[in-house]
């Protein structure tokens, strides 16, 4: 009998290889699964162009190339994923961190939770594959391992992680080549955090 702690929480299709659906399960690296396979307690029934059908516990979701991650217990206790929940789930990856795939104003994205961190931080990268102008941003001068650069401060509209979604979020875009968004205090200040060994919860504050 598979134990619900190590069921999947979250579900983000983030590529297709082939009839290969490209998963990231509950924040971990993406892994490659073909239909009829199943991986962290998630099957994949069928794949197409952009879209997987999963399947965990007997329940069904549609998975979209691109989309927020498919919140699977919200999805099974409410049916809904419209940015209404309260509850992120992460399980940590192979190096400790708490990795998750969400979105920036609509837009895909890679986050990784950084307590030390102020706010939201992004790449001039992130934030122009995101569609967001940050030069019309505040200047401020940022400390990096190469020295000091300028970067912009900027509000994003909207971070959405799984069916969790908080407006007016403060963020600062560096020229520095980041590998993710770094999901900082803005953020995680808006919850209640929550560590169990590998385990995240995050509950929204009201």
């Amino acid at each position: 009998m598979t134990c619900p702690t190590a069921q999947a929480q979250s579900v983000a299709l983030v590529g297709m290889l082939g009839n290969r659906a490209l998963l990231v399960v509950n924040g971990a690296a993406p892994k490659t699964v073909a239909a009829g396979d199943t991986h962290d307690g998630v099957k994949v029934l069928s794949t197409s162009n952009d879209q997987a059908v999963i399947e965990q516990s007997g329940k069904r979701f549609t998975v979209r190339l691109g989309d927020a991650p498919v919140h699977l217990s919200a999805a099974k206790n409410s049916g809904t994923n419209g940015g209404k929940g309260n509850k992120i789930f992460m399980t940590a990856g192979s190096g400790g961190h708490f990795m998750t795939a969400g979105q920036v104003n609509g837009r895909a994205v890679q986050f990784m939770v950084d307590t030390g961190a102020s706010t939201v931080a992004m790449s001039a990268m992130d934030a122009e594959r995101a569609g967001l102008n940050y030069k019309a941003g505040q200047p401020v001068m940022m400390s990096t391992a190469n020295g000091v650069t300028q970067g912009f401060r900027i509000k994003l509209d909207s971070v959405r992680v799984g069916d969790v979604e908080v407006l007016d979020v403060d963020a600062v875009v560096t020229p520095q080549a980041m590998p993710f968004i770094l999901l900082g205090n803005s953020f995680l200040s808006r919850f209640q955090m929550l560590r169990d060994n590998d385990q995240l919860t995050l509950t929204r504050k009201y």
